[in-house]
């Protein structure tokens, strides 16, 4: 018998497997390729919400624990993950700049944002105003890491490459059964797949579906990251990631016509210089409406526990989540109020009680 099963190799999921693999817990992963969020992330880590000039949730304590787990990682798979850049905002007017000024003056923020605006030196950028820089900022290559997690995983009879059929599974008094695999606890880290999930679709899950375009510009030569109408994303090799679009309705993971067109037009807006579109990717992100992640146990079956809902900044939250998870798991420790899904007892309740009416 497993220790855990995992359901799910995004970053949540393999952010689970980590605290497993530090307590040297046996377990299983099952995962397949339906939910693209964390592979077409654009993998930027940004404590700061830059739309408003605040901190982030947690920002500061997710950032302190997760540059040390994206480096271990590094050392753990021999890849390089973290690409440490300045992000830069991209000031449209002279109201914007006083409002940075604010920002930085405010304690909160002292550490995260430059106190002085940096004016802009490369000719291919419009910023006549100039650019707010935030610190401590950077990119994870969310692509590399998942490639080489499941190499990992398979190297160590880890990974099983399927779909996860929830009618297959078996609650028992000691655990789980799925398809003759027994564990004691089955944790779900299945992205918007959730929503298909039986036992947990009850919780209030909003796919919002994101694109992103790879560009090719060699007259750019830019460094560091621009945030205007989007983020202008620097991957090496003259190319750029540009994104994102935040799309309610469309539930797949095609790109589309209009997405693509959205994004050359706002960049368009800053950007002035050739370039070529070489990718063009999309994705559903796992939103909740009131913004925290979906951590928790089942309210009755308490060998399944949940850990979703990581939004556009899963980066940053993922290894917080899961030390959260895994620490109330096996040692009972209470898990963040604004994350456990605790929080949405009632909608269990009602949906118990359709159930049965039914």
């Amino acid at each position: 018998m497993y220790d855990y099963l995992v359901v799910g190799l995004g970053l949540a999921g393999i952010a689970f497997c980590e605290e497993l693999d530090a307590a040297g817990k046996s377990y299983l992963v099952i995962s397949d390729t339906s939910q693209q969020a964390s592979l077409v992330a654009g993998g930027l880590y940004n404590p700061v919400i830059l739309k408003r000039f605040t901190l982030a949730w947690k920002a500061d304590e997710q950032l302190r624990q997760a540059i040390p787990f994206y480096k271990s990682l590094e050392k753990k798979l021999g890849v390089t993950l973290d690409y440490p850049l300045p992000v830069y905002r991209r000031l449209a007017s002279v109201e914007e700049q006083n409002l940075w000024y604010e920002a930085a003056d405010k304690p909160i923020l002292q550490s995260f944002l430059s106190a002085s605006v940096v004016d802009n030196t490369n000719p291919h950028i419009d910023a006549p105003y100039g650019l707010g820089k935030v610190l401590h900022t950077g990119r994870i290559a969310t692509q590399t890491l998942l490639t080489h997690y499941q190499d990992y995983l398979k190297q160590h009879q880890r990974l099983i490459v399927a779909r996860f059929d929830h009618q297959h599974l078996q609650l028992q008094n000691n655990g789980v059964n799925y398809n003759g695999i027994q564990a004691r606890k089955l944790v779900f880290a299945q992205g918007f797949g959730l929503n298909k999930n039986p036992w947990f679709n009850y919780l209030p899950l909003n796919g919002t579906k994101g694109e992103l375009l790879t560009i090719e510009a060699p007259k750019l030569q830019e460094e560091g990251v621009i945030k205007s109408s989007v983020f202008l994303i620097p991957l090496g090799q003259h190319r750029y990631r540009v994104g994102a679009t935040y799309k309610w309705k469309d539930k797949t993971n095609l790109p589309t016509e209009a997405s693509r067109k959205e994004l050359l037009d706002k960049l368009g807006t800053f950007l002035n210089c050739d370039f070529k579109v070489v990718n063009h990717v999309a994705g559903i992100r796992p939103t909740v409406a009131d913004r925290r992640p979906l951590v928790g146990v089942h309210p009755k079956h308490k060998g399944l526990s949940i850990i979703n809902g990581l939004g556009s900044r899963g980066v940053l939250i993922a290894p917080y989540a899961a030390t959260q998870l895994f620490q109330h798991l096996e040692e009972g420790t209470p898990i963040d109020s604004e994350m456990d899904i605790q929080r949405f007892a009632k909608k269990w309740d009602q949906s118990l009680r359709t159930k049965v009416s039914s």
